[in-house]
Parts: structure tokens; sequence; C-alpha cells
């Protein structure tokens, strides 16, 4: 029997490497129904843009040229060594892969391009089948089915935690919740927020050029938006959220505190997934929660999410050595009790090396 042109044999199944901006790449991630907002070029031009990496595509072409399987790759360098990162800053970056091609093989093609190019390692944010040795698990995921209808969606929510908040916002009528519409809303209002929040838990904060070209790049593409709730002329929360095929997802969130008790942060997941059922989304994404954030997790649960692990892979020769949780303590500590400058005089300085 003839093998299918479009299929590879086993021996023809290497990974070449291609231009993040090669057309192939965005109409294979435009027309794939698992295509996430992290294997968008545009998201991964966000990053490249701001810390500097380079970026590129790992793919397996078929005997035509075309795009059988891929994913999005940024260059790093630790002590004169490279690393691959399929993707820095993102919460999940699954493989996208064409019936022409299976999870093994491509598995087994990446990690033959990582030793042809003498990369210390390759990280990919997400299971890669064969190689279970290599993976971890650290956080988790929480993802909603939506609903046509959203009020079949709000049904789902807990009567509680979250469906009595919300019409509890509604109806005292404090908050109003707008679509950002400049570049200063992300770059100055959503900003301003986020420093705040970041202080507020201990972290450093992304440089402000990030949100330049998240605004830049994405958001003026109309491939996201950026919701702000404000209490009379002030915004006092705000929410990025970013599209891909069939999902929508939440990936920064930040918050006047002062402000919890008039429940904005409510109304502003509510007008994004009744915005997201209304355009037909499939799925939204409530992003990554780690282990021991168990009040956060709880949150996202309440909003009819479902929780699964979130694995990644390494291929590299030696294994992954969890950070020091002690470490990480402490540094919190110290931000929180500093300045608001120091939260952002370290992004600015060393936000990059967080990848």
């Amino acid at each position: 029997m003839a093998t299918p042109s479009n299929v590879l044999s086993p021996e023809r199944r290497l990974v070449s490497q291609i231009s993040l901006t090669d057309p192939r790449w965005l109409a294979f991630v435009s027309a794939h129904p698992q295509a996430m907002c992290f294997h968008r070029p545009a998201w991964t031009e966000v990053i490249s843009e701001s810390y500097g990496n380079r970026p590129f595509v790992l793919a397996v072409l078929g005997e035509q040229g075309n795009i059988l399987g891929g994913i999005p790759v940024l260059e790093t360098r630790s002590l004169g060594r490279r690393r691959w990162i399929s993707l820095p800053f993102s919460d999940t970056c699954p493989p996208l892969l064409s019936s022409g091609l299976d999870a093994g093989s491509f598995a087994l093609a990446l990690e033959e391009a990582r030793l042809q190019a003498n990369v210390r390692s390759l990280e990919v944010r997400a299971p890669l089948a064969g190689e279970e040795n290599r993976q971890r698990c650290d956080a988790v995921l929480h993802r909603a089915a939506l609903e046509r209808d959203p009020e079949l969606l709000f049904a789902r929510f807990h009567r509680s935690q979250v469906q009595r908040n919300v019409r509890r916002a509604e109806r005292e009528q404090t908050i109003v919740v707008r679509r950002a519409e400049s570049r200063q809303d992300m770059t100055r209002r959503f900003y301003q927020l986020q420093v705040q929040t970041r202080h507020r838990l201990g972290m450093p904060v992304q440089p402000r050029r990030f949100f330049a070209a998240l605004w830049s790049h994405m958001m003026e593409s109309e491939q996201g938006f950026l919701l702000l709730a404000y209490s009379g002329r002030d915004p006092v929360a705000g929410a990025v959220f970013l599209s891909g095929t069939q999902t929508l997802t939440y990936k920064y969130g930040a918050s006047d505190a002062s402000s919890w008790g008039l429940r904005p942060n409510h109304l502003l997941f509510w007008s994004a997934m009744r915005a997201a059922c209304e355009l037909g989304y499939d799925w939204f994404d409530f992003g990554r929660s780690d282990f021991e954030d168990k009040g956060l997790r709880s949150f996202k649960a309440g909003w009819a999410a479902e929780e699964e692990p979130l694995v990644y892979t390494t291929l590299a020769e030696r294994t992954h050595k969890a950070g020091s949780a002690r470490g990480l303590t402490a540094a919190r500590a110290v931000i929180r009790r500093s300045p608001t400058w120091v939260s952002r005089a370290s992004g600015e300085l060393f936000y990059r090396y967080a990848a």
C-alpha cells in the first residue's frame, strides 16, 4: 500500500527551524482547532521584543513543504549554553499536530533537533508522548466549558461564591466594566494596578515595555482585549484576555485591594465569560494555579471550571531540580516590605530570567 504524500516515514520525520513570521505557520495556527493564544505568532513576538530572545518555530514539514506539526520556541542563554523554551511566560503550549503526524514521532524529532543543535535543554510546557520520565507537574490549570446562552453558564456557577457576588455587584451599580480603547489604558491605568498587585504579592512586576508590546501586537489586532472596572472615574481592577481558536484565556489580572468589597473582579470575569459565550468560544481558560494556592484554586472552581494537572516536559541530559521555596518566600517578604519602586526595578532587571 502506498504511503500518503502528507505522512512522513519514521526516518524522515525531522524538525526544521522556520521563521516565526513564515505564512505557513500563521495559516497552520489560525486553522488548528486546538491552537491557544500562546501559539499565535503575535504572542511570541511580544516576549521576544520585550526580552530580546530569538524566536522561531520547530516544525515537521510534509513533502510539499506543508506543516504537519510544530511549536513556537524562544532561545535563551544561561552560562553560555543555549536553552529552548516553548514557551516562556506561557501557562501551557502543547504541540499542534495534524492527522499526518503522531505525537510520539514528533517528540522524538524534537529531541533529535535539540541534540543536533547542541542545545542544553528544550522545555515544552505540555506533556510529550513517550517522555513521561522527563515530566513534572508543579501546578494545575482550570478550564470552563462555555455555553451559547450565557445564562446557562451562569447557572453552573457556585451559588454563594460567584452568583451572589455577581448579582450584588450588578444591583449596586457601583462598578462599571469597560473595554480598553487606548494604549494608555494598558500602559498607564492597568500597569499601575499591576504594580500595586505584584507588590502586594511580593513579586517583581513585568516591565512597562512588555504591556506596550502586548497592546501593539495583540490588542490592536483584536487577538485579545483588556477590561477595566471603574468606580467613578478611577479604574480599580483590570484583566487581560487573549484569544485562541476555540479558547479565550485569562492571562493577567490586577486590582486595588481597597475596592474588593465592591466586587470588581467578579464583574470582570462575568463580563469576559459572557462575551466569550456570545463570540462562540468553546472554552474559557483561567490559567495556572500553584498547588499550594488553595484559595485561588477554589475561586476558579467556583466559575464552573474543571481542574487538571499542568504537566511540563524537559528534554535534557539532567533532570529538573525544583527551586528553593524558602528562598522564594524570603524574596517575596522583602519586596512586600519595600517601596513599590523595588518591585518595578526588580522586574526591569530580572523578570526575563523568570522564564
